[in-house]
């Protein structure tokens, strides 16, 4: 008897053993396959020379018939400092669009987000279901309907001028106003679900001895609700930029060619100018450009962590 509990103790701390390598190997064999090795091969490329076949650069090292061999350079980061001037403008455009756009959101989610964690139980999975509604449809029918809403002799022209408000079409499309439509429309979501998990982790009974001693809803909400929903917020933010900057669709479909950014850019060196290697470059510095927010809010959420902790 004691030798069969033990068999069955040694099986089942064999068996969690490979379970916990497994509920960890598994996601890390696939960020590695998919995040890391992609991540390397597109530096390799932008370090090295396009040329006229399949693929369409050279390889950055090998062996040849006089041995090892390398195409190493930095000539397509020069060409982009080069020809500055066609690149900085998307960039700033990327970063510009993407701070607006996320600055939308976060006015439109907070106070949305906020009512959802206030409501009962029911009704709340109701509105969750339907804040999670657009993500069931493709995004690209989501612009295309968009876009008939802000024809010239869409929707929103044909009740203005059914109302009498105005005498002509107003021109929507091919605007900013329609760029960040369609951002607050593909991203308004992913604002929503973090700033309400946060919400709904709060301590209301705060909120109800800040009452009772005097204080006003404005002031409770200033000192109380605000700052303590601020994880939310970071993470929403972060949420709604990083994909913000590189998005190529709504640009593509709602925006001018004012609005330029550095996801049109990057198709058209892969697609058309077939130039991997500059877009591989390209591509890096959008990352780093990304990477930016995210370790700053990293660095503020780390001293607010060691400001807590001295506090205490």
């Amino acid at each position: 008897m004691s030798q069969k509990m033990a068999k069955d103790l040694s099986a089942k701390r064999l068996l969690a053993h490979y379970g916990r390598t497994l509920v960890i190997g598994l996601p890390l064999l696939w960020l590695v396959v998919f995040f890391a090795l992609p991540l390397i091969e597109m530096a390799q490329v932008s370090f090295t020379e396009a040329r006229r076949g399949i693929p369409p650069f050279k390889p950055l090292w090998g062996f040849g018939e006089e041995g090892f061999f390398t195409n190493f350079n930095l000539g397509n980061y020069g060409l982009l400092i080069d020809y500055a001037d066609d690149y900085v403008g998307p960039a700033v455009n990327s970063v510009r669009i993407a701070f607006f756009s996320t600055i939308i959101c976060l006015l439109f989610a907070y106070p949305m987000a906020y009512w959802i964690a206030r409501t009962d139980e029911r009704t709340r999975l109701v509105l969750l279901i339907l804040v999670l509604l657009p993500f069931w449809t493709s995004s690209l029918l989501r612009m295309y309907a968009l876009i008939g809403l802000l024809n010239p002799n869409g929707f929103v022209n044909a009740i203005l001028l059914w109302l009498g408000i105005i005498d002509a079409p107003i021109k929507m499309m091919q605007t900013e106003f329609s760029v960040y439509m369609g951002m607050l429309l593909t991203y308004l979501p992913l604002m929503i679900l973090p700033l309400y998990a946060t919400l709904t982790r709060l301590d209301h009974t705060l909120n109800e001895a800040a009452a009772d001693l005097g204080a006003s809803s404005a002031t409770i909400f200033r000192t109380i609700t605000l700052p303590l929903s601020l994880p939310g917020i970071i993470a929403g933010c972060l949420l709604v930029f990083i994909p913000a900057v590189g998005e190529f669709v709504i640009p593509a479909l709602l925006g001018g060619p004012d609005q330029l950014m550095l996801g049109k850019v990057l198709w058209t060196e892969f697609f058309r100018n077939r130039d991997w290697p500059v877009a591989a470059a390209i591509a890096l510095i959008l990352m780093v450009i990304v990477a930016g927010p995210i370790i700053y809010m990293r660095h503020v959420d780390r001293n607010d962590d060691a400001h807590n902790q001295e506090a205490v």
